[in-house]
């Protein structure tokens, strides 16, 4: 099996087994970004299969380029590194297993990278911005993906089910739009993709 197929059993595999992975159209346009950034160091939060991961590492620029992505289930972790494996990624690619939040925390400020990937849990989304927006190098990108919810951030839906993942959604969308180091747009393709501009520290 090519390198092509192994990556479409990964998929397949995925969306079988109901594991979330970024859609083909915000996965798309994100790639564009990659290609006009061309990224040395990417920071991804929320690994799942290691799809996105994957992905995103064929855009990776530089003999010491490297993508680190950060996972809490134990399981998934398990998962990407056998899937990252089968892909030939071991050097490319370093899976952290961990609570993405108090992972974050700990990076040094001297750790900088050019592109941040959001997609993990809905109600740390502030924590991981903020921590973001610390990590990012002037002039990089901070990417979150599935902000409208499946359509609740945007309307007024209340349901304590969802409440608070929404709740931190929302004020996510709010500070990105007030925060003078930021020059951010919601771009409304799959569940929504925030894309974030770091202007200055």
């Amino acid at each position: 099996m090519n390198k092509k197929e192994i990556l479409e059993n990964i998929k397949k595999e995925a969306l079988n087994n109901h594991v979330p992975i970024i859609e083909d159209e915000p996965l798309k346009l994100i790639e564009v970004l990659l290609k006009i950034k061309k990224p040395n160091k990417i920071l991804e939060i929320g690994t799942a299969v290691g799809y996105s991961a994957i992905n995103f590492s064929k855009y990776l620029v530089g003999e010491d380029s490297k993508l680190k992505t950060i996972e809490i289930k134990e399981a998934m972790y398990n998962k990407a590194m056998e899937n990252i494996s089968l892909m030939d990624l071991d050097k490319k690619i370093e899976v952290v297993l961990a609570d993405a939040g108090e992972y974050m925390k700990s990076i040094p400020n001297e750790e900088q990278y050019d592109v941040v990937f959001i997609d993990a849990a809905k109600g740390q989304y502030l924590v991981y911005l903020q921590e973001a927006i610390r990590l990012t190098k002037v002039g990089g990108i901070i990417v979150a993906d599935n902000m409208l919810y499946r359509g609740r951030t945007l309307s007024d839906y209340n349901d304590h089910k969802h409440r608070t993942a929404t709740n931190r959604l929302r004020e996510y969308l709010e500070i990105m739009k007030e925060d003078e180091r930021l020059d951010s747009t919601l771009i409304k393709i799959g569940d929504g993709l925030a894309i974030s501009i770091v202007v200055k520290k």
